[in-house]
């Protein structure tokens, strides 16, 4: 018997606690549900414990994984439909704590962020060990909290909890999956030891060169910005450029599908620029994102500096990678290194001259050949499958229970 083997006989019964779950378009859904469809594959009973969908959305739309149990609760959503901000989060976190304790006894559990979950699965975690077996669990930095509260000006008070309800998450695991180096090195500075990096990665099989496109996309060249669109991404900035790329480009078209913070400043821009320039859509599941990234001349992601999140690698820029289409990236992380090394799109500085130097070189460069279509793809199925990174998150999962 391999050690893998041994392991996953051992870990009968995981439990992932998360917010946020399919049918909701987000890259910690892409990451849990290929987490949670591993832990199956080795053997493991995953029972998951997240949130009722949000409005406009079925459980019976999300991403079928044959053996997960997946049992949701109702929960505070904000005028966006996210599960974002205090309340919000205590609407899942407080009713979480009962969930863990009347849950049949688990070998490890899974905790997504934010820290407020981690704190309530070290307190309950704690409590059940007290009374049997020792219950650990694996925290899952996609970033840091704490960091990111202070970058945006949160209150010294609120940035001094928030980091106190981290480290204690943190310092509880038995194991922390980070998702970047950036990511480790930061969690290791608030206490977290072992600290395994496992990176972002994205569905190759949906997120393809080849497939549909949507009917009601514009006919003139168009960038898409898919996915969320809050203060620490500074999506308007592309929004800014779209003058000078018009003067360059007459009749280029941009299309945000998603929401958040951002999406005033946006609905503002756009009513100064023809009509038609910047379309302004909603969140769709992620077969229709992919076929808009498809069907772009560009894909544009971006992170506006110094609000904690410089290490970030999105999952934007894998996405569109895969389907085959070069990516306009505005900002600092390790993603500007990828595109560069790799020839992969254009990454440059926040700022709205580059920005629009760089979205009018992609659009010109539209239609690209299908030689180099399939390159992008061919580099993110190598190096950034979702499927690889899943596997190893599973695996680092298991090795808990059998190192606890």
């Amino acid at each position: 018997m391999t050690a893998r083997e041994h392991i996953t006989r051992r870990a009968r019964h995981v439990v992932l606690t998360t917010r946020i779950f399919a049918p909701e378009a987000a890259a910690a859904t892409f990451r849990l549900t290929e987490v949670v469809r591993a832990l199956v594959d080795r053997g493991a009973q995953v029972r998951v414990l997240t949130s009722a969908p949000p409005p406009g959305q079925r459980a019976s739309d999300a991403t079928d994984v044959p053996g997960a149990q997946v049992r949701r609760a109702p929960v505070l959503r904000d005028a966006g439909g996210y599960v974002r901000g205090y309340l919000q989060y205590m609407s899942f976190d407080l009713p979480l704590a009962l969930r863990l304790l009347v849950t049949p006894r688990p070998d490890v559990v899974l905790v997504e962020p934010p820290p407020t979950t981690g704190a309530v699965v070290r307190v309950v975690t704690g409590l059940r060990s007290l009374t049997g077996r020792r219950v650990p669990y694996v925290y899952y930095a996609a970033d840091v909290w704490s960091d990111a509260s202070e970058s945006v000006g949160a209150p010294v008070a609120v940035v001094g909890i928030l980091r106190w309800v981290e480290r204690f998450a943190l310092r509880g695991a038995q194991g922390v999956l980070a998702v970047s180096d950036g990511v480790a090195e930061r969690v290791r500075g608030l206490g977290a030891d072992p600290v395994t990096v496992v990176r972002n990665g994205i569905d190759t099989t949906l997120f393809t060169p080849q497939g549909q496109v949507p009917e009601d996309a514009p006919n003139a060249p168009f960038l898409v910005y898919a996915g969320t669109a809050s203060e620490w991404q500074g999506a308007e900035i592309f929004a800014e450029a779209m003058p000078e790329v018009l003067e360059r480009v007459p009749g280029a078209r941009l299309v945000f599908l998603g929401q958040g913070s951002s999406w005033p400043a946006l609905q503002r821009i756009a009513a100064d620029l023809p009509p038609g320039t910047i379309e302004l859509r909603p969140l769709v599941p992620a077969v229709e994102a992919a076929a808009w990234q498809r069907a772009a001349a560009g894909a544009l992601v971006s992170i506006k500096p110094g609000l904690g999140y410089d290490f970030a690698y999105p999952t934007k820029v894998l996405a569109a990678l895969a389907c085959g289409t070069p990516v306009v990236y505005a900002g600092p992380g390790p993603a500007a290194a990828d595109l560069t090394d790799h020839d992969l799109g254009e990454a440059v500085g926040y700022a709205v001259a580059p920005v629009a130097e760089a979205m009018v070189s992609v659009l010109r460069a539209h239609p690209l050949p299908q030689a180099e279509r399939e390159r992008r793809a061919d580099w993110v199925r190598e190096h950034r499958s979702l499927a690889q990174t899943g596997q190893e998150a599973a695996d680092s999962v298991l090795l808990t229970v059998g190192t606890s």
